[in-house]
């Protein structure tokens, strides 16, 4: 467990969340319920009414059961101490049914009820060991996978990257508002084994139910089920194994008839068959498709390299379906657990990248439930790396000074990172290949959805030095979210700027006082007064609502010139990429942000109101005009409101080349061991690895800044004056003689 205060990458420990009386007080009536508590905001994993650390797991705040006073300890060494599965004893080993043990003898009976009583509460609760002297918990599921789950080497070893994901999960299950989680994840991970577990674990309690399995195809599925669910379902011992209908290896369908018993001191003489009832639970796999698993009620679903799935099946189109099998009503009846590594965005990734992003535990609607209704949770390469989790399961992230035992018996004298690093430099000139071991190991979530290369049409390697150093960065330092808004109100008087985490805007760059709000009055017209700083950019959007309720984003850019004022040079400082509920709160909130920064637009004119909107309110001295003409060449609407069309080719190629220049000078490495430049919105980057010119209406955030690109550059496509080809001749004559001659 992490000390006081101390925090890492993938969880924190939380202090003072529950006042100190509060949790003495209910720890000592047990009153602590397994569940979400809206009270103090936390998921109580505890099943002993008791809690004691809050954690933050991936934004999911989560009470772990009281540590008791004593906990598994089998060495007094600290060294000494760490996970060791313990076989089973031989004389239990021997039995293979309920049926079997009814026949024992009581003497044989007494002497290993309680061994039998205590599984079953480690399998319910969770336990405690000692690793390395530190108290340390796991939840019920992972002890059965670590216990009782044989895998393709054997038993699994304990590692601290999935006691996390353990907790996770059991958080999710305990939240009544969440259908179970979507992990992100590296390759050979054990998720595959993991979740197979949880499907028997699941399986073997539950009475009258279903446990159903997709991946990426029904092949894929099916191997999972024979291969792994089957043969870890056989190897349980007799005491968690329920009786079977059907064959010991089926193919298609594990169904239960007879539960495993809880054996208690009370029922150990019992052996009247008669009286045990059936579990009726069944475990089975379909084939991938979008309608899979519709119209049935399922407890769990495991879904296996969701992010994967290839055309025509779509991950989106499933979930949408299947999470109507875990509900009745309103009522979660069912979880659902998803993990996998990521496709190229174009093979499936894409799909499942959106799912992830739906499963932000920090943005949910007013029923308390993200938009997938999932939990999303992501850990990174470097804690669950093969070679480089030492004897108590912890990752060895930087080289170590002496050399560490590792889990496999193995010395290990290289940190992961370093190893990642160095894999990393080795494949710099292959992008493709590159870009392949990130989505396999990354150590990012955009690591984890990186694209081929072959299909971008700028420079990526620049995009995704960029991309990398800003997730290396604490965001919030460089980046502030939030709204404008008028002073007082009063439309028209002065903008000022309100940090919101619910915000549309992200700034990294706000100007001084003088220069804020700095417009000049022109003949009733307003203009900007800091046009020699900046510009902004616009892709706009005319109709607030669309069929389906699916609509492009609008999007708004602003970009720095080189200039004197106490300004960045050449960096984008404002991104928003956002479709408020109506156009006219977004055609405010780009008017808002040009009269506080003082600076023109361009915005292009194929979809007119927006540019309406700053006409009418007497702006159009903002609404910077197609830069490529003179204005006697601009038509009659183009003079009136200002703007540049989309539909020439020209200005795409013009827009494209802008986008390309400005990467190849402003994005990534400065030089090959330069520093590295300033662009801090992820979104866009993304927006750039995926632009595709022949299909530009996808990509709001390139439009945008493109635009604004161009805005800042307009000289260089303003029209040169044309020398004029008209030679006018003068003739020239000889004054010798009487008359005069011409010169030929």
């Amino acid at each position: 467990m992490l000390k006081e205060g101390q925090n890492n990458e993938i969880y924190r420990l939380l202090n003072n969340v529950v006042p100190k009386s509060v949790l003495s007080n209910k720890n000592r009536n047990r009153s602590w319920i397994y569940g979400y508590n809206s009270k103090y905001d936390i998921v109580v994993i505890s099943k002993t009414g008791e809690i004691g650390d809050v954690i933050e797991v991936s934004g999911l705040k989560i009470a772990l059961p009281k540590a008791p006073k004593e906990c598994i300890q089998r060495h007094a060494d600290k060294k000494q101490q760490y996970w060791e599965r313990q076989d089973i004893p031989k004389q239990l080993s021997k039995i293979q049914s309920i049926f079997q043990w009814n026949e024992m003898p009581s003497e044989f009976k007494s002497r290993w009820v309680d061994y039998i009583e205590q599984e079953f509460d480690y399998r319910e609760e969770g336990c405690w060991f000692m690793n390395r002297g530190v108290p340390t918990y796991i939840t019920g599921a992972h002890y059965m996978y670590l216990q009782w789950t044989n895998i393709d080497v054997g038993y699994p070893d304990y590692r601290e990257a999935n006691r996390l994901l353990y907790i996770f999960w059991e958080a999710c299950k305990a939240d009544k508002r969440s259908f179970g989680m979507t992990y992100l994840k590296i390759r050979r991970s054990g998720f595959s084994f993991m979740s197979s577990s949880e499907c028997v674990n699941t399986g073997t309690l539950a009475k009258d139910a279903r446990v159903g399995i997709l991946s990426k195809t029904g092949s894929d599925a099916k191997k999972m089920f024979t291969d792994k669910v089957v043969p870890i379902n056989s190897r349980l011992p007799f005491f968690f194994k329920p009786i079977m209908d059907g064959m010991d290896k089926p193919k298609t369908e594990l169904a239960y008839r007879v539960p495993a018993s809880k054996i208690t001191k009370k029922n150990m003489y019992d052996s009247d068959e008669d009286e045990i009832q059936g579990l009726d639970t069944t475990i089975d796999w379909k084939n991938t498709d979008d309608n899979s698993y519709d119209g049935e009620k399922l407890l769990l679903l495991v879904h296996d390299e969701s992010g994967k799935w290839l055309k025509p099946n779509n991950i989106l189109n499933n979930w949408r379906v299947t999470k109507t099998c875990l509900r009745l009503g309103s009522k979660i009846i069912g979880k659902c657990m998803m993990g996998s590594t990521s496709n190229a965005l174009s093979k499936g990734g894409d799909n499942f990248k959106h799912l992830y992003y739906d499963s932000n535990v920090f943005e949910r609607n007013s029923n308390g439930q993200t938009k997938s209704g999932m939990y999303s949770l992501f850990i990174p390469m470097e804690w669950n790396m093969e070679g480089f989790i030492d004897r108590y399961g912890m990752p060895v992230l930087e080289t170590p000074p002496v050399e560490v035992l590792g889990i496999d018996n193995e010395m290990i004298s290289m940190g992961a990172i370093e190893y990642w690093e160095n894999e990393v430099d080795s494949l710099k000139n292959d992008p493709d290949a590159l870009n392949e071991y990130y989505r396999q190991f990354p150590r990012t979530e955009s690591h984890a959805f990186r694209d081929e290369s072959k299909q971008s049409l700028f420079n990526l390697t620049k995009i995704y030095q960029q991309i990398d150093y800003n997730d290396g960065m604490i965001t919030d330092q460089y980046v502030t979210r939030g709204s404008f808004s008028w002073k007082n109100g009063i439309k028209d008087s002065q903008v000022v700027f309100n940090p919101d985490k619910r915000g549309r805007f992200f700034i990294s760059w706000v100007p001084n006082k003088n220069l804020q709000n700095n417009t000049i009055s022109k003949k009733g017209v307003k203009h900007p007064g800091n046009e020699h700083i900046g510009a902004f950019g616009c892709d706009s959007y005319d109709i607030s609502g669309t069929v389906g309720g699916v609509g492009s984003n609008g999007a708004l850019h602003g970009l720095t010139k080189f200039s004197m004022e106490e300004a960045p040079s050449n960096e984008f400082f404002l991104e928003y990429i956002a479709r408020p509920q109506t156009a006219e709160i977004f055609f405010e909130d780009v008017l808002m942000a040009c009269v506080f920064y003082g600076m023109p637009i361009l915005i292009e004119n194929n979809k007119p109101r927006l540019l309406y909107h700053f006409k009418n309110r007497g702006y159009r001295g903002f609404c910077m005009n197609r830069p490529d003409k003179v204005f006697t060449k601009l038509s009659k609407t183009e003079r009136e409101l200002g703007g540049i069309p989309n539909s020439s080719e020209d200005v795409k190629q013009a827009h494209a080349a802008a986008i390309e220049s400005y990467i190849e000078k402003h994005v990534g490495l400065k030089g090959e061991e330069g520093d590295m430049n300033t662009m801090p919105f992820n979104r866009t980057l993304e927006d750039w690895a995926k632009f595709d010119i022949s299909n530009r209406t996808k990509y709001d955030a390139s439009i945008s800044s493109g635009l604004a690109i161009m805005a800042c550059q307009k000289h260089l496509y303003q029209p040169g004056k044309k020398e004029s080809r008209i030679m006018i001749n003068f003739a020239k004559y000889t004054n010798t003689g009487n008359i005069s001659q011409i010169i030929r």
